[in-house]
C-alpha cells in the first residue's frame, strides 16, 4: 500500500518541497507501474525521475496541478508508453515477478510450481484489455478511481467498469487454478 503524502504538499510548500514529500511517497509505486508496464528496471527508473523533474519545472513555473500524484503517474505512463512504442516491446509482466522469485532458494518443485503459476497469471493478465490491465495495476499501487481516471484521462465510472470487468476476469482465473 502507498503511505499517506505528508503535509509537505499543501499549495504553501515550496515546488522543491512539494516534489520532494510526494517523491519520498511516490517513487516507488511509481517505478513498480512502470516496471509492470514493461519497461526494464534501467529505463523505468529514468522515466520515474523525469516525471517527478517535470512536476518540479511545473510547479515552479506556477502551474496548478490539482492532483501532483495523479499528474505523476499520467506523466509517467505517457513516457513510458512513448518508450515502449520507440522500442517495439509489449508488456512482458515478468520482468520485476521473475526476478523475485529466481532470487529466492526454493526446492526445484517449488520453482516448478510458481513458474507454472506465474505463466498462468502473465496469460491471464495479458488476456485483459490494456484499459483493464492498467486500472488493476494503479488500484494496486494505491491510487483511488478518481486518480486512475485522470491518469488514464476517462470517467470515473469508465475506471469502476473496467476495475470491475478486470477482477472479474482475474477471479474465474484463480478459481481455475484451485
Amino acid at each position: 500500500m502507498v503511505p499517506p503524502v505528508s503535509d509537505d504538499l499543501s499549495p504553501k510548500a515550496t515546488a522543491q518541497q512539494r516534489v520532494a514529500a510526494l517523491y519520498s511517497a511516490a517513487r516507488d509505486g511509481v517505478y513498480r507501474y512502470l516496471l509492470a508496464l514493461g519497461l526494464d528496471a534501467a529505463r523505468a527508473q529514468e522515466v520515474t525521475q523525469d516525471a517527478f523533474l517535470r512536476l518540479y519545472v511545473a510547479l515552479r513555473d506556477g502551474a496548478a496541478i490539482e492532483d501532483p500524484k495523479a499528474w505523476v503517474y499520467r506523466v509517467a505512463r505517457n513516457a513510458g508508453v512513448d518508450s515502449l512504442e520507440r522500442i517495439g516491446r509489449e508488456s512482458p509482466y515478468s520482468a520485476a515477478i521473475a526476478d523475485t522469485i529466481a532470487s529466492l532458494a526454493k526446492s526445484p518443485e517449488q520453482e516448478l510450481i510458481e513458474k507454472e503459476w506465474l505463466e498462468g497469471f502473465q496469460d491471464a493478465m495479458r488476456s485483459l484489455s490494456p484499459q483493464q490491465r492498467a486500472c488493476l495495476e494503479l488500484r494496486g499501487q494505491g491510487l483511488q478511481y478518481w486518480q486512475i481516471a485522470e491518469v488514464l484521462q476517462v470517467r470515473t465510472s469508465t475506471v469502476g467498469e473496467f476495475l470491475r470487468r478486470g477482477i472479474k476476469q482475474m477471479k474465474r482465473w484463480n478459481e481455475c487454478q484451485k
